[in-house]
């Protein structure tokens, strides 16, 4: 059965946006090397707005580089380790890396990935089952428009991808009893039960889907373009209300294969607007 929830909760969000409880949003201004960018912040994201206004007003968006561009998706940038004066990594006892994260807040569909959109960076599923988000780095949307078969197609990958990733995890716990099948020589015990495993993941998955998007959200993809592909994924938590022609100005400048722009831009300053 498909997920009804997600419609219903796509209708409210609906109502509700542009409304907020505390009156006006929080505005930031990017002055950047190619332009200023102003953006708001939602206050229904309220870790996310926070934690983005301290970084503001300490400084650490001060110099960083747009260090990562790929043209029809996003352009990413507030990693302080691209200042021109670095940043101190901070460092276990043990010499490990302390991995800055604050907790997901995913608010979709009411917030979802279209043209424009502020959301934070983070590292993968992995090693991130939580989906935390990277404490300074985030990426501004400039994306693509998706057809209904590009949204269908969407919906399926997430599909088989989550009945992928459910069936490793029952092999994994049922992995004694595959192995005893297995030292038995019992090929057909071994094929039976991974088969098993596979309907039981695919129906699982089937009664509950990663993700199905509601029309009005599938028209906005239609006509502005985005990224659904991320949706549900990364914590979205403002968007651009001036300086989308800079935005798709830094999208167009040449990248490596490492999608690291060739030409250098820089945030010069970044503050909140009073």
């Amino acid at each position: 059965m498909k997920n009804i929830f997600a419609i219903l909760f796509w209708a409210c969000c609906m109502m509700c946006m542009g409304c907020t409880e505390g009156g006006q949003e929080t505005e930031v201004v990017l002055e950047t090397t190619a332009g200023e960018i102003r953006v708001k912040l939602y206050d229904d994201t309220p870790g996310h707005r926070d934690n983005f206004v301290k970084n503001v007003k300490e400084g650490m968006y001060t110099g960083v580089t747009f260090h990562r561009v790929i043209r029809s998706f996003m352009v990413q940038t507030g990693d302080p380790k691209t200042r021109p004066e670095g940043y101190e990594v901070k460092m276990t006892p043990e010499g490990d890396t302390i991995t800055e994260r604050i907790p997901a807040e995913i608010v979709w569909p009411k917030h979802f990935n279209k043209r424009g959109v502020l959301a934070a960076a983070r590292d993968g599923d992995e090693e991130n089952p939580e989906r935390a988000s990277d404490k300074f780095q985030f990426y501004i949307v400039t994306g693509k428009t998706c057809s209904e078969a590009d949204m269908d197609g969407f919906e399926t990958a997430r599909e088989q991808r989550d009945t992928e990733v459910l069936y490793r995890k029952k092999q994994l716990k049922h992995k004694d009893k595959l192995e005893a099948l297995r030292q038995a020589r019992d090929r057909e015990g071994v094929s039976n039960l991974l088969e098993k495993l596979l309907d039981e993941a695919k129906w699982e998955v089937s009664e509950n889907p990663p993700i199905t998007y509601p029309h009005e959200l599938r028209r906005s993809y239609g006509i502005h373009g985005g990224a659904p592909w991320l949706d549900n994924e990364y914590t979205v938590f403002g968007e651009v209300v001036e300086g989308m022609k800079v935005v798709e100005t830094i999208q167009k400048i040449k990248t490596n294969a490492q999608d690291v722009p060739l030409k250098e831009v820089r945030i010069v300053k970044a503050y909140v607007k009073e």
